[in-house]
């Protein structure tokens, strides 16, 4: 068994149809700096593995904690946010995301449901304690992986928020849901 803390990454620069890639605003990066001084503490002179999503907010929400650490997070795609739907035009991505976020995987189809249970897999494989770095989407997945609930929004998990999961041998077990807040798309 293991215990995995999935982590909302930081405040972005941009938002969903602003940039495909943003890094960490100057909220961001304070937040992710008292990630580091929160969960910096808790590998007792053994890191846990980090892991990060490849995109820039992620990586940069990592970092002071890799610092505190003293090892290098693993860029993991299988964590990485919801794959944009094709055909969907890089400005109208948020009314997809909204209108997605209303809903079910199912409703989705397979493509989405192959994404969430990727996520999910991944962070049921974990065999030794770890810190995920990653984006809403991908962690309400796995809170719905643990609790049977289909829909793509469970949770309106903060930036930095720490939602815990333990690994079993039966798969997954909700510790503990991170701090919520009427966090806006955009």
């Amino acid at each position: 068994m293991a215990t995995v803390r999935l982590v909302r990454h930081g405040r972005a620069t941009g938002g969903w149809d602003a940039d495909p890639d943003p890094g960490l605003d100057d909220v961001g990066r304070a937040q992710a700096a008292a990630l580091a001084v929160r969960l910096g503490t808790m590998a007792d002179g053994i890191a846990p593995l980090l892991v990060t999503s490849p995109l820039r907010r992620c990586r940069e929400t990592a970092v002071p904690l890799a610092a505190r650490w003293g090892v290098a997070a693993v860029v993991e795609p299988l964590v990485a946010e919801i794959p944009s739907p094709e055909g969907v035009p890089f400005g109208r991505r948020v009314p997809w995301l909204q209108a997605a976020m209303a809903g079910t995987w199912s409703d989705l189809g397979p493509r989405y449901l192959a994404y969430r249970d990727a996520v999910a897999a991944y962070v049921a494989a974990c065999r030794e304690d770890s810190v995920i770095v990653s984006h809403f989407v991908a962690i309400n997945a796995v809170i719905g992986a643990c609790t049977g609930d289909d829909r793509v929004l469970i949770h309106r998990l903060d930036n930095t928020s720490v939602t815990v999961v333990d690994t079993t041998a039966g798969g997954l077990e909700l510790v503990e849901v991170g701090h919520e807040a009427d966090t806006q798309l955009r």
